[in-house]
């Protein structure tokens, strides 16, 4: 099968090659997907977990990728719940191979089923960003119908979500970015937008929660700005400084197939719009790691068609 493996960790970007690679074999519990779009994060590279395994050893050379959407190719032993030929979406594991490639093996809990009338590039939008955005408000931020939160990113793939989630459940959003997102966001459903670049942020005034992508001197701002009580949840690294009278939150995204399938039922009856800023060839994935800013999710496509 054909893969974009990354051999070299110094490399980084440079590192990354199409190649032939052996067939994913599929580990008790687990399906291998044919994979038809793929979602990465640029900053993946840096991940431990792209370079050993789950008991710390090398695993390179690495195939990187952690959301995919495909079809269903094989089972592995005891593997329950989904079946060969059916069309699926979600999470590919930390430590293991990932989706940048034709086929790749995946834990079966990590993956739900894909509607019919969903496109495979929409799909492979949703795992990461989705569940992230979800998990971050509700599970750990606690955010609840008539309270105010600040997403920065409000027109990355994260933060868009993140700001129709909100939006949905009654809050009022505060979305930050660049000045070229103002119109996104808007559309989005943001009720204020501020531009960090012209230093708009103390302009948010009290919120109750804050939904940080950025990390830095971003965040360590923004925590000024939480209320008594509120809380502060990044996905950049774990904070330093924490909200007075309030909390800060670090978390990595965890696998949910019965979110993942909401997830997909919002986007069918359209509540939610996942942001694909742009689709690219698996030929030119290490162009899109390198590739300039883009709003939304940047997805690879695999294989075109069914």
């Amino acid at each position: 099968m054909r893969a974009i493996t990354a051999k070299d960790r110094n490399a980084g970007i440079g590192g990354l090659v199409l190649v032939d690679a052996p067939y994913p074999h599929a580990a008790e519990n687990d399906v291998v997907v044919r994979v038809h779009a793929a979602g990465f994060t640029p900053g993946e590279l840096d991940w431990p977990g792209t370079w050993v395994d789950r008991s710390g050893r090398d695993r390179t050379p690495t195939i990187p990728g952690h959301e995919l959407s495909g079809v269903v190719a094989g089972l592995g032993y005891g593997t329950t719940g989904l079946t060969v030929g059916q069309r699926v979406f979600g999470l590919t594991d930390w430590s293991r191979d990932g989706s940048l490639a034709e086929f790749t093996a995946v834990e079966a809990r990590n993956l739900a089923p894909l509607p019919a009338d969903l496109d495979h590039t929409v799909a492979a939008a949703l795992p990461i960003s989705g569940l992230t955005a979800w998990q971050g408000l509700f599970d750990h931020g606690g955010l609840r119908s008539g309270q105010t939160v600040l997403v920065h990113g409000a027109a990355g793939g994260v933060g868009s979500i993140a700001v129709q989630l909100a939006r949905a459940a009654g809050a009022r959003v505060i979305g930050t970015g660049r000045a070229g997102d103002r119109d996104l966001a808007g559309d989005l459903g943001v009720h204020t937008f501020l531009d960090l670049d012209a230093g708009e942020l103390g302009q948010a005034g009290e919120v109750d929660l804050v939904f940080d992508v950025i990390g830095g001197e971003v965040l360590q701002r923004s925590t000024e700005l939480v209320r008594a009580g509120g809380t502060v949840v990044t996905i950049a690294a774990p904070p330093t400084v924490h909200p007075k009278d309030g909390r800060a939150i670090f978390f990595v995204v965890e696998p949910d197939r019965a979110r993942l399938a909401d997830l997909a039922e919002r986007v069918r009856s359209g509540r939610l719009r996942p942001v694909v800023g742009a689709v690219r060839p698996l030929s030119e994935t290490a162009a899109a790691f390198a590739g300039r800013r883009v709003p939304g999710k940047t997805i690879i496509e695999v294989a075109a068609g069914e």
